[in-house]
C-alpha cells in the first residue's frame, strides 16, 4: 500500500515563501494498493488539486470526506482528474441525516459558487456513509466518528493485506475529556482506529504551549498525536493538519522535538511518499 500526501495543512491555504517545503495545500491523502491505480481519495482540500499529478487518465475512485469544513472540500470542484470525461467519482461524507447532496451543495452552490456538485459531470456520484466497517474500492475501512466542533466528522482506518493506516485529522480529543495530560482523552474510537497501525496520521494542528488559547478551534497538537501513537502501539506517527500559519522553519522545529520520542514521528510534507507492505 502506497500513501502520498498531496495537501497537509489545516483550515486554509498556506501560499508564499515561508511555506514551500513543506507545501500549502490543504487535506488530502491518496492511497494506492500496490502498483495500482490511484483509486481512493482521503479528503477534498486542494490537495485534490495535486493528487491529479498522480493520475495516468480520468479519475475512477472515490473521495473519501472525515467531514465538510471548507479545507477538506474546497478542491472538489477544482479536482482535474474528477471532471475530465469518463471520470467516475463517488464522493462519500459522513451521513448526517440529511440527503448528501444536499449537504454537499451547502459547500458549493449558487450564490457562493457558480456550480453545484451535480454540475461537475455525469460520473459524480455523492452518498452517505455510517459508522462501521465498509468495503471501499478494494480497501477495508473503519469508520468511527470522532469529536470535531460544526457537525458529524469520522476518522478512519484503511486496510489492506496486513498493511494499516489510521487517519484521523480534525480531531478534538478534549471534547471526549481533558486525558491524563490534559491534552485530550485517549477515547474509545481514537484507539480503535489507531489500535497497531502500521501508520497513524494525524491531526497536529498545535503545540502544547498555544493549546490553552487554542483548544477551542477543535483540533489537537503534536503531543497528543505522539501519545495517542504510544498508547495505541502503531509503527509511526505522521503529524499533519499543520496550522496554515505554521512556516517551514517552525515545522522544521517541531520535528526536532519529537526525535528520540519512542517512536519514529514524521512531519508531513506535501509530496512524501510512505509504503506499506501488504504481506
Amino acid at each position: 500500500m502506497r500513501l502520498t500526501f498531496c495537501g497537509v495543512r489545516g483550515s486554509r491555504p498556506s501560499p508564499g515563501a515561508a511555506f514551500v517545503r513543506y507545501g500549502g495545500h490543504t487535506s488530502c491523502l491518496a492511497v494506492q494498493a500496490d502498483d495500482a491505480p490511484v483509486r481512493l481519495l482521503l479528503d477534498g482540500g486542494c490537495g485534490l488539486i495535486a493528487a491529479t499529478d498522480l493520475l495516468d487518465g480520468p479519475f475512477d475512485g472515490t473521495v473519501l470526506l472525515g467531514h465538510l469544513h471548507w479545507d477538506h472540500t474546497h478542491g472538489l470542484p477544482f479536482f482535474g482528474g474528477g471532471t475530465c470525461q469518463g471520470a467516475r467519482v463517488r464522493v462519500l461524507l459522513p451521513e448526517q441525516g440529511v440527503p448528501a447532496r444536499e449537504l454537499l451543495e451547502r459547500c458549493f452552490s449558487p450564490p457562493h459558487f457558480p456550480v453545484t456538485p451535480s454540475e461537475l459531470g455525469p460520473g459524480w456520484s455523492v452518498a452517505g456513509i455510517d459508522e462501521g466497517r465498509h468495503t471501499i474500492e478494494g480497501f477495508d475501512v473503519l469508520a468511527r466518528e470522532i469529536p470535531h466542533p460544526g457537525g458529524r466528522a469520522m476518522g478512519y482506518r484503511i486496510e489492506r493485506g496486513l498493511a494499516s493506516v489510521a487517519y484521523l485529522t480534525d480531531h478534538s480529543p478534549t471534547s471526549a475529556g481533558a486525558g491524563p495530560d490534559g491534552l485530550g482523552a485517549r477515547h474509545e474510537a481514537a484507539l480503535a482506529l489507531a489500535a497497531g497501525a502500521d501508520v497513524l496520521v494525524h491531526d497536529a494542528q498545535h503545540v502544547a504551549a498555544e493549546f490553552p488559547e487554542q483548544e477551542y478551534l477543535g483540533h489537537a497538537c503534536v503531543e497528543y498525536a505522539v501519545a495517542l501513537g504510544r498508547e495505541a502501539g502503531v509503527g509511526r506517527v505522521v503529524l499533519t493538519h499543520h496550522a496554515p500559519t505554521r512556516t517551514d522553519d517552525e515545522l522544521d522545529a517541531i520535528a526536532g522535538s519529537v526525535r528520540g520520542c519512542g517512536l519514529p514521528v514524521v512531519v508531513a510534507a506535501q509530496g512524501l511518499v510512505i509504503e506499506l507492505p501488504e504481506r
